[in-house]
This record gives structure tokens, C-alpha cells and sequence, in this order.
């Protein structure tokens, strides 16, 4: 049996789930024999910095406080922004069963000592609530990552009231309606619409998910004096991939090396009238550095191939219009399947003998999806840690309809620990899923890659990073890194509308160049 072992050793910025934070805070509260409070009145302190950095004192200023710690904050906050001019309203909801806990009494209690002036309502009933306008400044410190369900009743209809004004809305921590975790159930509707989200410490997992985020606006994490090294001892499942990690995982050549070094990228791609598949996905092996790549290709595609990308090799199929054998009789050291292959019924036979008898994972991107998709009995076959690359319809067409991100990526966990796959959900986030559970979200791309091609280009880049000898969830992290890195490059030169996937391929190189040498 194929033995294996993961390999990311690097330090990677986590992303904590509430209870992991919960935890952290403990600890914080017993290593620095600090307070809860003077955890709740960093976070306002920073808060306050932020917001004062952005807007001016003269701004006309509304914060909606919650019952529990981020009403505190909330509260502390109000008195910060009062020392630097501000002159905010403040509503406190103090209400029933939702009545305020002692960290809000106590921030309420020194706001009204220092400042007994101050415009604070204590909502205990029904209140009139101030009229909102587009100008204002909301400040949403109501729940934060404290909620447990989805908002019902009252506060649902305040929650709509606020996004109703078109008012620039901070919200504390996060968006209140939105849970600190994953988020089944929430409408985004009866979620604060914020532009700006102040996160306590640590992005949130939400943040990354399509349908919310939009919610979250602009976020950017503040510090929320919380140890550091129990933040970094703490085991999590969910990181964020940046340049840095990126970086460290890099490998630097030797002045004295040869192409001989660097593997053999073996591509299954391209079709009658799907060529460019090919050559995109070829041109994306050949930029990520690897030592030689070989295109199995039908015939058609072969005089296309040699002129757009002489630097490869083209193994032709005896077929004329599809691959109708995978089986090469070279020697490679990674393949990638998938790109323009298409979906006929002889393809798709060649592709069920190729898993059968292949032990080593492999990269299978686009038509490779659609085919084992009309014969799912595949997915058994697949060899373990094969990266699979599937974009939103492509994973639907796979595994069932999904109505959220959140739902699709909660699906990617268990289908790769069922079957022991790495699954790379292409997107804005770009997620990669572990049969171990752990996910990683790449933090690098732009819009502009939304355009045909650009999964071609990253199939050639893992692919080639295989060939290279990276391990698969190593390569299929660089690639996703390197390939939004490539986009990005490729949108300063073009704009978002003019990007072609040709354009990212052409970057791949440069990419990686200032990856390594942190331009």
C-alpha cells in the first residue's frame, strides 16, 4: 500500500474557532495575570485607534451596545472615541432576558462617571430608535462572535434598520447576526452589512465564505492583548496561507543543477477544439519550473502544440480527436489530468483504467471531474492524496447541489476523508481541504482571474511542482499561492477586465521570483 506523510512544517496564521479563542483568553488571563477587563479595554483601545485613523471627530457617531462582552467593548469604546473629540450616541440594550453581565455594568458605570454627559440610552423596553442616514457613522458593537443561533425577533428588525440606512457600519469582532463559526442557518439578510469589521485577534472563518462576506466588509484583525504563545501553541484546524509561509516552503536551486533535477511533469490534456486547454496548462508546468514536460495529447492537437510550446515534449494518442489511452511509455515523476480532454465515452473509459492502475496520487482538474462525475463509482479508484481542483460547479457536479459555500466546503471535508483526497475548491479563497480535517484558505488572487483558462494554468503549476518533488498538499499550496500571486501581477499590467489566462501563465515565473525574494 501507498504509505504517506504529510509535510507542512511551517508556522502558518491560524484561524480559531470560539472556543478555541475561549481558550486563549484563559490561558491569557492566567499566564499575564491580567484581568478581563483590561482584555475588554485593549480591544476598545485598539478599536478606537482604527476608527480614529479613519474619520473625523465631527462625524456624526451612533453605537449600538450588546448585553455581553462586546457591548462592553463597545461601551469602553464610546469613552476613547469621547478623549479624541468624538460625540457619539450610545444605545445599551439592556433588555429581559438579554439584561446586561457584569463586564458591561462595570464599562457602563465608568462611562457614566467620566463622562456624565455622555448620550447613553439604557434601552430597557421599547425605544425610538435615531434616524440613520447615509452620512453617519454606526458603530455595531451589539454581539460580536457571542451569538450561538441565528437572531430572531427584535434585534433581527434592528439588524435591518441599520443596513437599511446605507450608514458606514464598523462592526466589533463581527458582523452581529453572523456566528463566530460556521454559519448554517443565517440569512445573510438579518446580518449587519458592515464596511468595516474589527476582528478581535484572529480572522474568522466566515470571513472567507462568498455569502458573508460580503457582510464583513473590509476586515482587518486588532490586537486584543491575548497571549501569543498560547495562541501559537494552540492546535487548530483552519489556516490562512500568506506569503511568508509561502516563502518558507520554497526551495532554492543549486548554482550546480540540471533540468535532470527537476522532474517530469506528464500533461493529459486537450481535444478537438480544446487545444488551448492544453497549452495553457503546459505553458502553467513549464513556468512553476519544471524539468521537462511531456503533453499526451490526441493527434489533432500535436501541430498546435509544437508551435505554441516548443519547449515540450507532445506524446500523440493514436486517436485523432480524443485521448483514448492515458499509458505513456515515459518515464515521469508527477501527471495532471484533465484540461480540455472532454467527455466522450472513450475518454472516459481511458480515464477508469488509468485510476485503476495507478498507485501515485495525481492532479485531476476540469474534464477529468466531468467524466468521473458521470461514472461517480470512480471516486473509489482515485489513489490516495490526489489533488482534485474543482471550481464550485464542478464540485456540484460531483458531489450534489450546494446552496453556500460554507454547506460546499463542509461537504470537500468529509468527501476527502472519506476517500483520502486532497480537494483544492478554487474561488476568491482558494481552500484547500486535508483527509485530516485541517483546511487551508490562500489569501492570494484577484477578480481578474475569473476568466477561461485559469484552472488550465493551475493544473500545469501543481503538476510541475509534483514533478519537482514537492508533496502534494505542499504543492497544491505553493501552486494556489503562486498562481494568485501570477494574477494579481498579471491585473497591474491589464486591469481586471483584460486578464487572459495566457497573462497569468506568463507570470508564474515572476511570481514566484518575488515570493522568494519578498519584493
Amino acid at each position: 500500500m501507498f504509505e504517506y506523510s504529510y509535510q507542512v512544517n511551517v508556522r502558518i496564521m491560524k484561524l480559531f474557532s470560539i472556543e478555541d479563542i475561549k481558550a486563549i483568553e484563559r490561558a491569557t488571563l492566567q499566564q499575564e495575570g491580567v484581568t478581563f477587563h483590561s482584555l475588554v479595554m485593549q480591544m476598545a483601545a485598539s478599536a478606537a485607534t482604527e476608527i480614529a485613523s479613519r474619520w473625523r471627530p465631527s462625524i456624526r457617531t451612533i453605537i449600538f451596545a450588546g448585553h455581553e462582552s462586546c457591548g462592553a467593548v463597545g461601551l469602553a469604546l464610546a469613552g476613547m472615541l469621547m478623549e479624541r473629540g468624538f460625540n457619539p450616541s450610545i444605545y445599551l440594550f439592556n433588555i429581559g432576558m438579554r439584561s446586561i453581565n457584569e463586564e458591561c455594568k462595570r464599562c457602563r458605570d465608568l462611562l457614566r462617571s467620566k463622562f456624565p454627559d455622555a448620550a447613553l440610552i439604557e434601552v430597557v423596553d421599547k425605544v425610538n430608535l435615531p434616524e440613520l442616514k447615509s452620512d453617519d457613522l454606526v458603530i455595531d458593537a451589539l454581539f460580536g462572535s457571542e451569538l450561538r443561533e441565528p437572531l430572531v425577533g427584535g434585534f433581527t428588525s434592528l439588524v435591518r434598520y441599520i443596513n437599511d440606512a446605507g450608514a458606514t457600519v464598523v462592526s466589533i469582532d463581527v458582523p452581529s447576526g453572523m456566528l463566530g463559526d460556521w454559519n448554517h442557518g443565517v440569512l445573510p439578510r438579518d446580518t449587519v452589512q458592515a464596511s468595516l469589521t474589527l476582528s478581535r485577534q484572529f480572522p474568522r472563518l466566515p470571513f472567507f465564505f462568498s455569502e458573508l462576506a460580503e457582510r464583513v466588509g473590509e476586515w482587518k484583525v486588532i490586537d486584543a492583548g491575548m497571549n501569543g504563545e498560547a495562541s501559537a501553541n494552540r492546535v487548530s484546524a483552519y489556516y490562512l496561507i500568506e506569503k511568508d509561509e509561502v516563502r518558507s516552503l520554497l526551495r532554492k536551486r543549486n548554482a550546480f543543477s540540471s533540468k535532470a533535477d527537476y522532474g517530469t511533469a506528464l500533461l493529459a490534456a486537450g481535444s478537438y477544439g480544446m487545444t488551448g486547454a492544453a497549452v495553457l496548462a503546459c505553458n502553467g508546468a513549464l513556468r512553476a519550473g519544471a524539468g521537462k514536460v511531456i503533453v499526451r495529447s490526441p493527434r489533432c492537437s500535436v501541430n498546435v502544440l509544437q508551435a505554441a510550446v516548443p519547449e515540450a515534449m507532445v506524446n500523440a494518442d493514436d486517436a485523432e480527436r480524443n485521448i483514448m489511452d492515458f499509458r505513456v511509455n515515459v518515464k515521469y515523476t508527477a501527471m495532471g489530468v484533465g484540461p480540455g480532454i472532454g467527455v466522450n465515452e472513450s475518454t472516459i473509459d481511458a480515464l477508469e483504467l488509468l485510476l485503476k492502475h495507478t498507485t501515485h496520487p495525481l492532479v485531476l482538474d476540469a474534464d477529468a471531474l466531468n467524466c468521473i462525475a458521470q461514472r461517480p463509482a470512480l471516486l473509489s479508484h482515485i489513489p490516495m492524496l490526489s489533488v482534485l481542483t474543482p471550481h464550485s460547479g464542478e464540485f456540484d457536479r460531483l458531489f450534489g447541489e450546494h446552496s453556500s459555500s460554507e454547506s460546499r466546503l463542509l461537504k470537500a471535508v468529509d468527501v476527502s476523508r472519506r476517500y483520502r483526497l486532497l480537494i483544492l475548491l478554487k474561488g476568491h479563497y482558494t481552500t484547500l481541504v486535508r483527509p485530516d480535517g485541517k483546511i487551508y484558505i490562500n489569501s492570494s488572487g484577484t477578480p481578474g482571474m475569473a476568466t477561461p483558462g485559469s484552472g488550465d494554468v493551475l493544473t500545469g503549476v501543481i503538476t510541475s511542482l509534483m514533478a519537482q518533488g514537492y508533496k502534494p498538499e505542499v504543492a497544491a499550496l505553493i501552486g494556489a499561492f503562486v498562481h494568485g500571486k501570477a494574477g494579481e501581477l498579471a491585473v497591474e499590467r491589464h486591469g481586471e477586465y483584460g486578464v487572459l489566462a495566457s497573462d497569468i501563465a506568463a507570470n508564474i515565473g515572476t511570481a514566484i521570483r518575488k515570493i522568494m525574494v519578498n519584493e
